[in-house]
């Protein structure tokens, strides 16, 4: 393209006339913030178990979800990604408002909050209600607000008027999502909502203390048991009162006869140390170590909380998504949506390296066995299925056997090996 016609074609976002004219159109509802991010329910904003919600939903959501072809003859292993629109809502785009990233999060967070939630798929390349051969353009978060049989009552965000609406839509067409750890999180004698509970009674006992409120007991010289004694008591309290709202620095004064007593000084009670111990508990349940929040945790610890913790969620995601928006041929076929897990992710390369040529070298995994775990599509040479140790040569090696149960071949010794050179050369043989 030549200058002259870069010039003719360049477009600039502040001087193009169709961006000025939308000032004086309507264009919908109108939000100063995003209308479809997560609210949470029960006061959970208020505590500080957000942090634990945020970071396992941070976690989640880091993993690879892909809808794949399997081989079911050799244990489901990943063979290709599948070619469908799924596939882009899973790793680029969810929605137009949502990246694939900000969906799972969003599920996450919504599961951990209402305990059971559903994935709706909002677009589709044909009727839903007719027919169950479609792909799925893309998915959205929803409330679940009542359960029938065969259907549910769903509020999901419409992002074509910019509102939540309530939709009533057949079970198999939606993912409906459990939390996999709904006893220790969700129900409501749970861990979570006990400690959630002592967090806001902690909250409101320091709200509580930094009021601006003296509690004070006036001690006056005179017994309080008539009316009259009453009046002059609460005009003598008015009058301190006025002492200290007109003091530039609250400072009032009293008769020579007159005790104060000041009561909000810090109470005793056991309500922190209840918090640590639920708090311990709760990591205890959910495989959470303190070191996994504040980010100095070791492989180990690390190994440990996503297998006990990150990867239940990514199970449930993907098993309830694999049942509802892949038809039954499809599975049959050998499709599935799946996660991927960067195993060695905290580990340097030369470890890698290392583990992968122990695991060859000692017959446990093959060479494909070894990609599928990093994510890596297997290679079409057939030895990258053999189970056997790529450092040995067999047409050199001695007493060599495959792993298909071949008869083992003994290899010759050095006396006939020199037989056979001189043989082929013509040379004389001598005995002995």
């Amino acid at each position: 393209m030549g200058i002259f016609d870069r010039i003719k074609r360049v477009w600039n976002v502040f001087t193009h006339e169709e961006t000025t004219q939308y000032k004086y159109q309507h264009m919908g509802t109108v939000s100063s913030y995003k209308p479809d991010r997560i609210n949470f329910s029960r006061g959970n904003e208020r505590s500080i178990v957000t942090s634990i919600y945020n970071r396992i939903a941070v976690d989640v959501a880091a993993l690879d979800y892909r809808h794949v072809v399997v081989d079911k003859e050799h244990d489901n292993r990943y063979v290709e990604d599948a070619n469908s629109k799924l596939n882009r809502v899973l790793n680029i785009e969810a929605n137009k408002d949502q990246t694939s990233r900000a969906l799972i999060k969003d599920i996450v967070m919504s599961l951990i909050d209402e305990g059971c939630i559903a994935v709706v798929p909002v677009d589709t390349t044909d009727d839903a209600f007719e027919t169950n051969k479609y792909d799925i353009l893309s998915l959205r978060t929803g409330k679940i607000l009542e359960w029938y049989p065969d259907n549910i009552k769903v509020r999901v965000y419409n992002d074509r008027t910019g509102l939540f609406e309530d939709v009533t839509l057949r079970k198999d067409m939606v993912a409906i999502i459990e939390n996999p750890f709904y006893q220790v999180m969700n129900a409501p004698n749970s861990t979570l909502q006990r400690l959630i509970r002592k967090l806001n009674l902690l909250d409101y006992v320091d709200e509580q203390s930094g009021s601006g409120k003296l509690d004070l007991i006036i001690q006056l010289p005179y017994v309080i048991k008539t009316p009259e004694r009453r009046k002059q008591a609460d005009m003598r309290r008015a009058e301190i009162e006025s002492q200290l709202r007109g003091s530039k620095y609250g400072i009032a004064y009293t008769d020579g006869t007159e005790h104060i007593t000041q009561l909000n000084r810090p109470v005793e009670n056991n309500l922190l140390k209840q918090i640590e111990m639920l708090t311990s508990m709760l990591h205890s349940q959910l495989s959470i170590d303190e070191t996994v929040m504040n980010g100095t945790a070791d492989e180990k610890t690390m190994l440990n909380y996503m297998n006990g913790t990150i990867a239940p969620f990514a199970c449930a995601i993907t098993e309830e998504m694999t049942r509802k928006f892949l038809s039954v041929e499809a599975i049959d076929k050998g499709q599935r949506i799946v996660y991927f897990q960067e195993l060695f992710k905290l580990l340097p390369i030369s470890q890698i390296a290392e583990l992968a040529d122990k695991f060859t070298r000692n017959e446990i995994m093959s060479t494909n066995e070894f990609r599928q775990k990093l994510g890596l599509k297997p290679v079409k040479d057939p030895k990258a299925d053999e189970l056997r140790n790529k450092n040995i040569n067999p047409d050199k090696g001695e007493n060599f056997a495959t792993t298909s149960g071949a008869e083992v071949k003994e290899a010759p010794n050095k006396e006939t090996v020199e037989i056979q050179r001189k043989s082929e050369e013509g040379g004389e043989i001598q005995n002995g």
